[in-house]
This record gives C-alpha cells, sequence and structure tokens, in this order.
C-alpha cells in the first residue's frame, strides 16, 4: 500500500541561498522535528546527511519507536513531497517503481510513475518483502532513475531512500543482500528511548498529541529543497587534506585485514565515509574534515557494509566491536 503527503509543483526553480543560511536553515530542522520526535537526535541528523551527501539511509528498530514518524515530520521540515510504501511479502516491483499501463483512448502503453517518484520515499519495513521486489529499489537508489521497457524515467531531485527494517530475528523477515545493503550510505539504529524520553512521550500523547496531525503539533516547514541544494554544493567544497584521506584508507585497509571479516571495507565504502565525514562536518560549522569526523561517522556508515566470518560469528563477535579494533589500530595523522 502506497500514501503521500499532499504534492508540491514539481518544476518549481527554488531561489538561490548561501551555504551559510543553509546551515542555519538545516540545523533548525533538527529543532523543528523534536516537536513530534522525541530523543532521536541521532537518526535526524542521519538523514540530513543522507540528504546533503545525496545518499540514502537505512533505519532499524523494533516496532514503535517512531522511524515513521520521523521520516513524515523531517519531510513536511523541508517542505518536500513525501510518499510512503508498505513493503509486504506481496508486493510486486511495478507497485514501487511504476509500470505500463494500456491506454484504450490512446491505443497504445504509458508508463505510469510508481510512488519512488518523490523526493523522500519511505519504504517501510523494507525486510518484509522478497529480493525480487528489494532489487527493484537497486536502480533507483543508484541511478536515481527508473528503466521500464527500455526506457530511463529520470527521478526528482531532492531524492532519497529512507527504509525502516525490523531487527533480523524477528519472523517473516527478509535479510537485505550485501548489494542492497551497500547502497544505504547510513544505516541508524534507533534503540527504546529512556525512561526520561519515553515519560515524555506518554506525556504528549496524553495531553492531546496526534502523530497523523503534524499541523497541530506546531510542525512547519523551517528549510526548502533550495536550502539541501546549497547545502550538497557546500558539502562537496569542504576540505580534506591527504591525511584525512589517508586515514580513511587506511581503516579500509585495517578492516581487510581483520582475522574476524569474511568481507571488509570496499573502496565505495571508504569513499561513502569520505561523504559522510564531509557532511557532518558542515553541520558542525567547519569547512574541513578531521579525524574525529570520520570516526563519529564510521560505525553508521560502514558496519553494515562488513560482513563476520562464520566462526566469529559463533563466538558471538560483534562487527561493531571488530570496527572499533580496527580504528583504533590505525595512527590518527596530526
Amino acid at each position: 500500500m502506497t500514501d503521500h503527503t499532499p504534492d508540491h509543483t514539481p518544476e518549481r526553480q527554488p531561489a538561490q541561498v548561501s551555504a551559510q543560511e543553509a546551515l542555519a536553515a538545516l540545523r533548525a530542522v533538527r529543532d523543528e522535528v523534536a516537536k513530534a520526535v522525541v530523543g532521536q537526535d541521532g537518526a535526524v541528523t542521519g538523514l540530513l546527511i543522507g540528504l546533503l551527501a545525496r545518499g540514502h539511509v537505512l533505519l532499524e528498530g523494533v516496532p514503535g519507536v517512531a522511524k515513521t514518524l520521523m521520516v513524515r515530520t523531517l519531510a513536511q521540515t523541508l517542505d518536500v513531497e513525501s510518499k510512503r510504501v508498505q513493503f509486504t511479502p506481496d508486493l510486486m516491483p511495478g507497485d514501487v517503481t511504476g509500470s505500463q499501463v494500456y491506454d484504450a483512448a490512446r491505443s497504445d502503453f504509458t508508463f505510469r510513475p510508481g510512488p519512488v517518484f518523490t523526493n523522500m520515499l519511505l519504504a517501510d519495513e523494507i525486510n518484509r518483502t522478497p529480493p525480487k521486489t528489494q532489487a527493484s529499489l537497486l536502480e533507483a537508489m543508484e541511478e536515481r532513475q527508473v528503466t521500464v521497457d527500455g526506457v530511463s524515467h529520470p527521478l526528482p531531485t531532492p531524492f532519497l531512500v529512507a527504509a525502516t527494517q525490523n531487527p533480523i530475528e524477528y519472523e517473516g523477515t527478509y535479510p537485505l543482500p550485501e548489494a542492497q545493503l551497500d547502497r544505504f550510505l547510513l544505516k541508524v539504529e534507533l534503540s527504546i528511548p529512556d525512561r526520561e524520553h519515553e515519560v515524555e512521550v506518554v506525556q504528549r500523547h496524553a495531553s492531546g498529541f496526534d502523530p497523523r496531525n503534524l499541523g497541530a503539533a506546531g510542525v512547519q516547514p523551517v528549510a526548502s529543497p533550495a536550502h539541501l541544494a546549497a547545502g550538497s554544493v557546500a558539502v562537496q567544497s569542504i576540505s580534506v587534506t591527504p591525511e584525512v584521506v589517508g586515514y580513511i584508507v587506511d581503516i579500509a585497509r585495517a578492516t581487510r585485514q581483520s582475522p574476524s571479516l569474511a568481507l571488509g571495507m570496499s573502496p565505495r565504502a571508504a569513499t561513502a565515509l569520505l561523504a559522510t565525514a564531509r557532511a557532518w562536518a558542515f553541520l558542525n560549522g567547519r569547512d574541513f574534515v578531521t579525524p574525529d569526523d570520520v570516526k563519529a561517522l564510521a560505525q553508521s556508515t560502514v558496519a553494515h557494509r562488513l560482513a563476520l566470518r562464520p566462526e566469529a560469528e559463533l563466538e558471538g563477535v560483534q562487527i561493531s566491536s571488530v570496527l572499533s579494533s580496527a580504528i583504533a589500530a590505525v595512527p590518527v595523522p596530526r
């Protein structure tokens, strides 16, 4: 099933804004999202990094930790179109990307776009649909286009897939294959909130908060596609010294040498870490990347791209611990 927010004019031309204006607006987004979502600042920042770095984000957590609400609220604060697809075992690829439909009036087939033609696609519970339908997103995520019957249809800009996923150990799920996981720039794990935040969530509902009515919660657009575009351009100009580039490459090589890993960081993973570190530096008001930026984004950018050896898995080794050890073994540039 699909649903979506009211459409915006698809061909509007946003006004030019400066990098500083974009930074101020995107920082305000986090405060605005907090009007509806409690205690998930890290996940909201991860989604903003995905938008700035032109990547996609996988949100993993048990049901009921506001994954869906977070994406809907973020889209509203950014004033972009958002659509949602509930992934189910019987969902077909054409239900996501679109398909050719016979037009009797024209005696011809025409392309009917699917819900992927939007700015933010919420792929809800993506691991509850079979691999064939999961794979239907691959071209859209990587190439930002959909090809049907040999004809390519470009997707709008900005474009982000925010996929939610229940933990793999839950029944009735299909683990995402490595090729699909690699298309996600970041994987963000959402935990159960602490007592203070959970009290605030329940208190808001006791006071009449309705997650289906964000307007009543006071959530308003505080940024625009123009701010995202300016921010993305600014991120590309963030300075990265040769020493920091070497640091990222050395971390990648250290993971490949780990005896616990069957699959270490690929060159794509190294470039993804560079992209997220740049976006993080931008959001922190800097025009250069530090080794601390790299370390801050390493787990969420890299861990889901690694694979344990079977014997390490049997011993209960955690990928996060292996990655931390690899990072700790690499000298930090001065």
